[in-house]
């Protein structure tokens, strides 16, 4: 062997597993080899030098070889077949090379993801049998980009069996036929039985397949390739851990990433995203040179999984930046790969961190970055590495801790400088809308109102929340609450078009408030920690809250705090309407749809009852867009997956009106005042400012954030683990129960828990109030409440609830309290 051979990255693999390549004498130049840990299906692993994941790359060689095989697909088609041709590249090894032959051929680009995308409904998907995660899909925000007629090229790494490439065009000739495709790999190593086969299925669609390679060969494997590879892992020496050392800083750059601009081929990319993207690379590069140290010879510009392109291309701007030979090009896997550190083995070193984009469908949560780390040699050790992901990848488990891969990278390398950015949200086509559309969402020219903000309207904050409400403050809602009661159960009015009259809480409820809060204050905010980092682990850091008005507020405003003071974000806040029997409010979707991505909108609320709420709200956004999944504090009706806790417990917020909602009223929707562009209604009762606690509310559970942090954490990483996690809708179960004892033919009457009853017994008629046997100080509030409107607290056993209130059934004003004579049921 020549002195090159000599030195060849599958050396250690070949000679001690039997596995030898042959074909292309550019081979060796192209691949190493290395084995790899947990994949039954495949014992090696072909580890390229050129394509920058695994093996850090000059970015120019990186991108240059994507050029190059797109330059030779153009010549195989001719100009006119090329400039009609679509670039499919594979995820997630292949997604910066596809971005790279479109380059190549000036061709619009979209590549598989293994990262589910709420709101984007795939177009298809299919499977790499071979992979380490095999399940891909295809998310165009326009599908017309996969319907034409043109060549489709499809580019991997390698084509080793051709199974992958043929699931795909099966797939995709079967929605858009299309008489031919180009495959293009770095090296193709088919077999001959390989080749024949998908010869075979080109000819039986009826469809011409070129296949274009920078190098082609075989890989030959023992028999006992598996067995030898276990017997070599397991007698592996151990990976070389650095020396524990101060970490080294991290520099944020906020780069000036254009408004619009993909981040990547996920959704699609087109020539005049490319145009822009070359237009404001030399400024991307110059902010990334200003946050480096002067004197770093050796930096790494590190990607992320899928995110490839944009990072190699940040990397060879940063190279003619800097000048010189000074900047490599890799990106972290999802594979996991055996390290050795020995100059004939292709992964040198490993860092394994935890997962920090939380996939859907990822049944791995370990992510790595080979080769990074400098292992036995110094002088591999790199000045600086940038680190570059998307704002979806920008969550705790990136940063925290030592395993964390930024707490990892401040320990192999002498600066790290961290690049987000924004993940790209599509709008879908109007040919990928669902196919039920929520009729106010199809109705674009409507105008828009605006927001409503304290203290104008409500004593927030104006930065805490923005009410998507219409100011009502000058109307008369407000009625008796018998007489709502009976117009309400005999169905002359809905309970959305009157209010119950506010008042201004005596001074003994109003301690008994502030003993409440006292009481549970550190257990609420354990809550309000727990939902929050649970909604930063599975949404991401672009998270934005929409808290159902009025209840569902408070929380919202918590939430919010909590994700400024533990993570540093900023996060949009609405409250909006949503009423019982008519559905969420459609202009204030509408408003949310045209200034946020609908699956970065959370919908937030207190507790939970019996989940006639949760219910609502599923069945309104169906064919919206929007996640239905609703985020609580309590939920012991046991109807959500997002909660803080599933006891029954006093939230204080409940024990109030308007005083602790910041002074603004239930929603209204009425004929004659909300019109069909007009948001759902409410007032604010500036008049009972006096009397407001909602600032102390706040500000009491904010306190107690530091002492439940680590609980909260905690809390939700559990709650991620929990096998019961999902909804069995116990709550709705017990309350026909009841509904059906107590001879109660409307299940609407029955408020299951410490909120529902609270509510009842402020602003309804209430009949009687069921409590848990033994129930403590929780419901020292509904014992009072109850005392002052004579209503009976029956003392039961085996209730699911703390408590239940019961509304009086068919009501009327000479039927009243406990003892009314006009209902059909048990007596008194």
């Amino acid at each position: 062997m020549t002195t090159a051979q000599q030195t060849w990255t599958g050396r250690w693999v070949a000679d001690r597993a039997g596995i030898a390549l042959t074909g292309s004498e550019r081979l060796p130049e192209l691949v190493g080899l290395a084995l790899r840990s947990g994949n039954p299906r495949r014992a090696h692993l072909l580890v390229s030098s050129v394509l920058g994941k695994h093996v850090p790359q000059r970015p120019a060689v990186v991108h240059g070889t994507g050029l190059e095989l797109g330059r030779r697909v153009r010549e195989l088609l001719g100009a006119e077949a090329a400039a009609r041709v679509v670039v499919l590249g594979y995820a997630e090894t292949a997604t910066g090379l596809g971005h790279s032959v479109a380059d190549g051929l000036d061709a619009p680009y979209l590549h598989s993801t293994r990262r589910p995308v709420p709101g984007i409904a795939p177009l298809g998907g299919f499977e790499e049998e071979h992979s380490h995660a095999t399940a891909h899909l295809l998310l165009p925000a326009d599908p017309v980009l996969l319907s034409g007629d043109g060549p489709l090229v499809l580019v991997d790494d390698e084509l080793s069996t051709g199974r992958t490439v043929l699931n795909t065009i099966r797939e995709l000739h079967a929605r858009h036929p299309r008489g031919h495709y180009v495959v293009v790999a770095l090296v193709d190593l088919r077999s001959a039985e390989d080749r024949a086969r998908l010869a075979g299925a080109a000819a039986e669609l009826g469809v011409r397949l070129d296949v274009v390679a920078t190098a082609s060969g075989a890989v030959e494997l023992p028999g006992d390739i598996v067995e030898r590879a276990e017997r070599l892992i397991a007698a592996a020496p151990p990976a070389v851990v650095p020396p524990t050392v101060a970490p080294a800083p991290l520099v944020r750059v906020a780069l000036d990433w254009p408004a619009g601009l993909p981040d990547g081929g996920r959704h699609g990319f087109t020539a005049a995203d490319r145009a822009r993207l070359d237009a404001v690379l030399p400024s991307l590069a110059e902010q990334l040179a200003e946050a480096l140290p002067e004197a770093a010879e050796r930096v790494l510009v590190l990607g992320c999984e899928e995110l490839m392109y944009a990072p190699l291309r940040l990397a060879d701007a940063l190279a003619a930046r800097l000048g010189g030979d000074r900047v490599r090009y890799s990106t972290t896997t999802r594979s996991p790969v055996l390290a050795v550190d020995d100059p004939g083995y292709a992964i040198r070193t490993r860092l394994a961190f935890p997962a920090h984009d939380d996939p859907q469908d990822d049944a791995s949560r370990e992510r790595y970055a080979y080769n990074v780390a400098p292992g036995t040699d110094p002088a591999r050790r790199f000045d600086a590495v940038v680190l570059v992901v998307d704002d979806v990848a920008d969550t705790p488990a990136l940063h925290r801790g030592e395993r964390a891969l930024l707490g990892q990278l401040r320990q192999v390398a002498d600066r790290v400088v961290l690049a987000v950015l924004p993940s790209h949200r599509p709008v879908p086509s109007s040919s990928s809308l669902p196919s039920r559309p929520l009729s106010s969402l199809s109705l674009p020219s409507l105008p828009l109102p605006s927001p409503l903000y304290g203290p104008e309207f409500s004593s927030y904050r104006p930065e805490e929340v923005a009410w998507l409400l219409k100011d009502l403050s000058d109307v008369r809602l407000e009625a008796p609450t018998e007489e709502r009661e009976e117009a309400v159960q005999n169905g002359g009015a809905h309970y959305a078009e009157s209010l119950p009259v506010e008042y201004r809480p005596s001074p003994e409820y109003q301690e008994l408030f502030h003993q409440a809060l006292r009481g549970s204050a550190e257990r609420i905010a354990l809550a309000v920690g727990t939902v929050a980092e649970t909604l930063l682990r599975e949404r991401g850091p672009g998270l934005v809250l929409a808290s159902l008005a009025r209840a569902g507020t408070p929380v919202g405003v918590l939430i919010r705090r909590w994700l400024g003071f533990a993570h540093d974000l900023d996060v949009p806040h609405y409250a909006v309407s949503i009423v019982r029997g008519r559905g969420i409010d459609p202009v204030a979707l509408r408003y949310l749809a045209a200034h946020h991505r609908a699956a970065d909108v959370v919908f937030v609320d207190g507790w939970t009852g019996k989940g006639a709420i949760t219910r609502e709200l599923a069945d309104a956004l169906v064919g919206t867009g929007f996640d239905p999944d609703l985020a609580v504090l309590a939920d012991p009706g046991r109807c959500v997956r997002t909660y803080g806790t599933r006891d029954d417990f006093l939230i204080p917020s409940a024990c109030l009106n308007s005083t602790v909602s910041g002074l603004v009223s239930r929603t209204v929707l009425r004929a004659g005042l909300i019109g069909p562009e007009d948001f759902h209604g409410a007032k604010y009762y500036a008049e009972l400012a006096g009397g407001d606690v909602s600032a102390a509310f706040l500000d009491t559970v904010a306190a107690c954030f530091a002492s439940v942090r680590g609980s909260a954490v905690e809390g939700a990483e559990r709650l991620a683990a929990d096998p019961d996690r999902t909804p069995d809708w116990a709550g709705w179960a017990a309350v026909e129960r009841i509904s059906a004892e107590y001879g109660i033919d409307d299940v609407n009457l029955v408020k299951p828990g410490v909120g529902e009853t609270t509510r009842v017994l402020l602003r309804r008629v209430p009949w009687r109030v069921l409590a848990r046997r033994g129930a403590g100080a929780d419901l020292d509030h509904v014992r009072l409440l109850a005392a002052q409107r004579g209503v009976v607290v029956e003392e039961v056993d085996g209730l699911p609830y703390t408590c239940v209130g019961l509304i009086h059934p068919r009501y009327s004003r000479g039927a009243t309290g406990a003892s009314g004579r006009a209902v059909t049921g048990r007596e008194s």
